[in-house]
């Protein structure tokens, strides 16, 4: 079969103005919600959309840790592609794709580091093992082959022993601060419903828009 010939026919709901919360957080969190009980696979996950220092655009797959009115958190290392990017152009994208309930959540701001504090809490809830692949993996850089990685673990995990292992200064978290939410749901004969949030003063507006 030709990948021309592969569709589905979106059927499952609706979205409409009179249905969504006046807060696009509160109607983000009513779709996380149903996505968990729905049992999405790793519904946590985004993409984030980043902005090379040349203007190239890259994306990559991150899972959400926190999410409140000052915006929605994720751990990375600092020194990976996408930190890079971050520290030259803080504007990103986010977008949550949840196929089992025909949704998508896109959302545009502004990416900054949370405190030290929040990070070292968050580091201190991972299991050992990402602990010590914090401190093992070089993220984005090439690394000769899966031995030198293998060593670099093998090293890590000598060094603290079975001690706790405190959180490498490279890695942490960031908080987007939206300024813009786009929330669309799969419609029939490709007429999908989407309902964006902009800024409106110290409210949202919101508006419909041609799918």
């Amino acid at each position: 079969m030709s990948i021309e010939d592969l569709r589905l026919e979106y059927a499952r709901g609706a979205l409409d103005e009179s249905d969504v919360a006046l807060d696009p957080f509160t109607q983000f969190n009513k779709w996380l919600d149903e996505a968990i009980k729905a049992q999405v696979r790793e519904p946590t996950a985004m993409t984030v959309a980043t902005i090379d220092p040349d203007g190239t655009p890259s994306a990559r797959i991150a899972l959400l840790k926190g999410v409140d009115q000052s915006g929605f958190v994720f751990f990375t290392n600092y020194d990976s592609r996408k930190g890079r990017a971050i520290a030259a152009n803080p504007r990103v994208a986010l977008c949550f794709w949840w196929g089992e309930l025909e949704r998508q959540v896109r959302i545009e701001g502004v990416a900054s580091k949370v405190s030290d504090d929040e990070s070292a809490r968050y580091f201190a809830t991972r299991p050992r093992a990402s602990q010590l692949g914090a401190w093992a993996s070089p993220q984005s850089s090439p690394v000769r082959d899966r031995a030198e990685l293998e060593k670099r673990l093998a090293d890590a995990k000598a060094r603290y022993g079975e001690g706790p292992i405190e959180r490498p200064p490279h890695w942490g978290g960031y908080r987007v601060a939206p300024n813009r939410f786009e929330f669309w749901h799969g419609r029939q004969s490709r007429l999908h419903d989407r309902i964006a949030y902009l800024p409106h003063g110290p409210v949202w507006r919101t508006e419909r828009l041609g799918p």
